[in-house]
């Protein structure tokens, strides 16, 4: 169900422009098309994750599924873009109490500390291959059908799964029914929210404009007093000394990283593809398929590598290689080929988010209490959706800059372009590099203990 979720995601990426035309959209009512169902999910990520410690991890996963199915199927059925966008909306807020209630419910399926974490590195390798698939198959589907069957996706593996959940998952265990923190629920959803927003729109308007700075300041105003708010609580939605572990934060990052670094490639990439190179959608679907094989390959093997090697080195060496596939993909230009030009980075990049996102999965729930199995599955599903949308944001902005400098000295349109793009890939690999370093120094501080 992991996959469905983020599969959700980028499921009308490469169609969005086909929905665009047929209803004749303009390029804000895409964006919040686009970004519907990010919002919402990121957002009440924390709030899911409180809840599922409430309530139980299978009665919140089944609550979620039905809202989840029931979204898809008024998704797929949209008459106009007002209902698709709702739609997409509701989704994520399904979304937000299946994930969260899943880690949980994996705590109780796999009570073995090693079950457990080879349990996690497939799940992290699941989430990254949800992203690429959306993108692949969405291209070949909306070519030879229609973008309306890939929303048909989701609420199929939905309906399934919440008539097999009652059979194949565990009853749930009450910890006591701790109050729900409204308040810090609110400010936490809030801030998220408009934080997001503030970054999704930055593709549109300027970091100086108003649509861009208000969201922006009012999200980390509120998440400001979010923290205060906590740090006072006498049973907070977050409590401040579950990030108070240095390894763990470092996994978050790692996870945040390894998440937009596929973002940024899948949408760049395909820009690159259709804008400069003129490639068709199902073309550029058929470029992902070595991506994607990778993912399943490597994600298969991370578990039996953490095991054998350890979390924290697999980790630095998954960041490593997929650092070496952006370096790879930033000597990209109007004539690069495909085979010898796209494809080293486009394998070695997912090797490395393959290992990087499953290890880091592993180390960040690492010494989770079963009580508080739902709050890890929500602040792990938080970085994952944050990630993508801080680091496209910012990435997306550099190519930006960087092209409007080139236009500004007379380079040619495909020359600028396409050096935005090589430097954001650029610029995402030396992240990763750097991140490297710092979780090689955070793994001698304490040796990682499973469980």
């Amino acid at each position: 169900m992991q996959t469905t979720l983020i599969f959700t995601i980028t499921v009308i990426s490469v169609p969005l422009p086909v929905i665009g035309r047929e209803w004749g959209l303009g390029q804000s009512s895409l964006v919040l098309l686009s970004a519907a169902y990010g919002l919402s999910f990121s957002g009440l990520l924390l709030f899911g994750g409180r809840l599922t410690d409430r309530c139980g991890g299978r009665r919140m996963f089944t609550a979620g599924l039905v809202v989840f199915a029931a979204a898809s199927m008024v998704a797929a059925l949209a008459p106009g873009s007002a209902a698709l966008t709702v739609a997409r909306f509701a989704q994520g807020v399904g979304a937000a109490l299946v994930a969260p209630a899943a880690v949980a419910v994996l705590r109780r399926v796999f009570p073995d500390p090693v079950g457990y974490g080879r349990a996690m590195a497939t799940w992290g390798g699941l989430s990254v291959l949800g992203a690429t698939m959306g993108s692949l198959f969405s291209g070949i589907v909306a070519t030879w059908l229609s973008w309306r069957w890939m929303l048909a996706v989701p609420l199929v593996v939905a309906a399934v799964a919440a008539v097999v959940t009652p059979r194949l998952l565990p009853a749930d265990t009450q910890y006591g029914r701790a109050p729900l923190d409204l308040p810090g629920a609110l400010l936490a959803t809030s801030g998220i929210t408009l934080l997001s927003f503030g970054l999704v729109v930055t593709g549109e308007h300027g970091w100086t404009s108003a649509m861009v700075l208000g969201p922006l300041a009012a999200g980390l105003v509120l998440l400001g007093v979010f923290v205060a708010v906590e740090l006072s609580s006498a049973d907070p939605l977050l409590p401040m000394s579950f990030l108070a572990d240095l390894r763990r934060v470092t996994a978050l990052l790692v996870i945040a990283l390894s998440a937009a670094g596929t973002a940024v490639v899948s949408l760049l990439l395909v820009l690159y593809l259709q804008q400069i190179r003129n490639w068709t959608p199902l073309r550029t679907s058929m470029a992902f398929l070595p991506y994607a094989v990778v993912l399943v390959v490597i994600g298969r093997l991370s578990g039996r590598l953490i095991a054998r090697w350890g979390a924290q080195r697999v980790t630095s060496t998954g960041l490593a290689l997929a650092a070496g596939g952006l370096l790879l993909l930033a000597g990209v230009d109007p004539h690069t080929g495909y085979g010898l030009g796209l494809l080293p980075g486009l394998v070695l990049l997912p090797a490395g988010v393959a290992l990087s996102f499953s290890a880091g999965s592993v180390l960040a729930l690492s010494d989770v209490r079963p009580r508080q199995a739902g709050l890890a599955g929500g602040v792990l599903n938080t970085a994952m959706e944050l990630g993508p949308t801080a680091g496209l944001a910012l990435l997306t902005a550099l190519s930006t800059a960087r092209t409007t400098h080139l236009e500004t000295a007379g380079a040619s349109p495909p020359d600028t372009t396409t050096s935005g793009y090589a430097w954001a890939f650029g610029a995402a690999g030396f992240a990763f590099a750097a991140l490297t370093a710092v979780t090689a120094l955070t793994g001698r501080t304490r040796p990682h203990r499973s469980g």
